[in-house]
C-alpha cells in the first residue's frame, strides 16, 4: 500500500524524533556520568570537633576549596564513627577534645575501619606526650591550633599522594615499618612530633635509607630536596631540623638515645651534627632490614 504525502512526513517525523529522542538521551547520560565522575573525584572530608563553632568554621573554610568536600560532621566521637563507617571519607580532620571520649580514643577507633581514612589532628591541645601518643596509634598529621588552612590543604594533598601512589605490597610494608620506626625512634628520644624539625628529620632520615651517600652532601641535596616537598627553604629545614635535634638533647635522654641507637655514640651534653643524627637513624634502619 502507497502512503500519501501526510503519512510520508508524519513517518519521517516520528523517525526523526525517536532519532532526536536518543541522542538526547545519550546526552543526558553522558552529563550524568561526567557529574559522578566529578562528585567521585572529590576529596571527601569528616569535621570531628569540639565545637559547632569549629565546625562551622572549617567547613565554611572547605566550602571555598571545590575540589574537598565536607561529607559528614560531629562533636560525640562513637557517633561520629558509626557516620564515618558509613560513608567512607577520604580524609578526618578531628581535634583530641570531644564529646564522650576523647581524640586518641577515637583516633584508634578509626584505625581499625574498612576505609582507612587518612587522619589530620587539629588542636590546641599539643602536650607532647599527648600529641606523641596520637600519632603512635595512627595520626597521620598534627596541627596546633590556630591552624594556617592553605597549609592544611597543602598537607592533605600529601597525604593523599602517598597513599595513591602505587607501590607493590612489600615496599608498602617497608615504608609502613620505616615510618613507624623513625616515629619511634623520634618519640622516645624526646623530639615532639608537632615540630616543623620532626617531619623534615623523618624525611631526611627516610631519603637516607634510599640513597645513603645522600648524607656527605646533606647542605646541596638533602635540605634542597625536603625544601621542595614542604615548600620551604633548604637553610629553614636545615634550622629545623638542628632545633629537633637540640629539643632531645635538651631533655637528657643520652642514655635513652645510646640505648635506641645501640651504641655509645654520645657522652654527657655531647651533640650530634644534622648530618651524624640523620645517618646514625638510617644505619640502625638499614641494619635491622637487613
Amino acid at each position: 500500500m502507497k502512503m500519501n504525502s501526510v503519512q510520508n512526513s508524519t513517518f519521517l517525523y516520528r523517525i526523526m524524533l525517536k532519532c532526536l529522542s536518543n541522542k538526547i538521551k545519550k546526552c543526558i547520560m553522558y552529563l550524568l556520568e561526567k557529574v559522578k565522575g566529578v562528585f567521585m573525584n572529590k576529596r571527601t572530608v569528616f569535621l570531628l570537633q569540639d565545637t559547632k563553632e569549629q565546625i562551622d568554621k572549617l567547613k565554611s573554610m572547605f566550602s571555598e576549596d571545590k575540589t574537598f568536600e565536607v561529607v559528614g560532621e560531629g562533636t560525640n566521637a562513637p557517633s561520629a564513627i558509626q557516620v564515618i563507617a558509613e560513608r567512607k571519607p577520604k580524609f578526618i580532620v578531628l581535634d583530641l577534645i570531644l564529646a564522650g571520649y576523647d581524640g586518641v580514643w577515637a583516633i584508634d577507633r578509626i584505625k581499625a575501619l574498612e576505609c582507612k581514612p587518612k587522619i589530620i589532628v587539629v588542636s590546641a591541645l599539643n602536650r607532647d606526650e599527648i600529641v606523641a601518643k596520637a600519632v603512635r596509634i595512627g595520626a597521620d598529621y598534627f596541627m596546633a591550633k590556630p591552624i594556617n588552612f592553605q597549609l592544611l590543604l597543602e598537607r592533605m594533598l600529601e597525604l593523599e599522594e602517598e597513599k595513591t601512589k602505587p607501590r607493590n605490597a612489600p615496599e608498602i610494608l617497608f615504608k609502613n615499618t620505616i615510618d613507624e620506626k623513625v616515629s619511634n625512634i623520634f618519640i622516645n628520644v624526646g623530639i615532639p612530633p608537632h615540630i616543623k624539625g620532626y617531619a623534615f628529620l623523618r624525611e631526611a632520615v627516610k631519603m637516607a635509607i634510599d640513597h645513603p651517600e645522600i648524607v656527605n652532601n646533606i647542605t646541596k641535596r638533602l635540605y634542597p630536596s625536603i625544601g621542595e616537598k614542604f615548600n620551604t627553604t633548604a637553610s629553614k629545614v636545615e634550622r629545623a631540623i638542628r632545633h629537633a635535634i637540640e629539643v632531645a638533647w635538651s631533655r637528657g635522654r643520652i642514655e635513652a638515645i645510646n640505648n635506641i641507637l645501640g651504641v655509645r655514640a654520645f657522652v654527657g651534653k655531647e651533640k650530634p651534627t644534622n648530618g651524624e643524627f640523620i645517618a646514625l637513624v638510617a644505619d640502625k634502619m638499614l641494619l635491622e632490614q637487613a
